[in-house]
């Protein structure tokens, strides 16, 4: 399996993201995404349209997390460990069966196999630069600002 060719810092900010998603909405992580180093988008069930009142608390609660400068940390584990903390139903039915978790502090882990930043510092500032809702779906494009 190789790896995917992800920015870094975009990388982790979406690992962050999501985690904020799952902890505000209990959507589960997005579903779809495209991550990349100007601009990313990630996709999430949700059954309606977030307000914009919404999207700046996603939006700081990102950047709040960001500030906490905590360490980015891979571990492996194998599957059935992995299952009892972590939604393995992305995985490739060909995954091998030592996993790699990403674990961003104590505020996410997620089996990755991305390239990640070593700590949340050298993010920068997440900034929403737009959303949208169709069909039980909302999309959040995203970007970072340098600090």
């Amino acid at each position: 399996m190789s790896e995917k060719n992800y920015d870094p810092r975009m990388h982790t900010a979406e690992h962050i993201l999501n985690q904020t998603m799952v902890r505000l909405y209990n959507c589960g992580r997005a579903f779809s995404s495209h991550v990349e180093k100007k601009k990313s988008k990630c996709d999430y069930r949700i059954p309606r349209a977030l307000t914009d009142e919404e999207l700046k608390t996603i939006e700081s609660r990102v950047n709040e997390v960001i500030s906490q400068n905590l360490n980015v940390t891979e571990e492996f584990t194998d599957k059935s460990n992995a299952s009892t903390f972590l939604d393995l139903s992305k995985l490739p039915a060909d995954a091998p069966e030592s996993i790699r978790v990403i674990r961003v502090g104590n505020y996410d882990a997620c089996a990755c196999i991305g390239p990640h930043v070593a700590n949340s510092k050298e993010i920068g500032r997440f900034k929403i630069i737009s959303a949208d809702y169709s069909d039980g779906i909302v999309r959040i494009r995203f970007k970072l600002e340098n600090e």
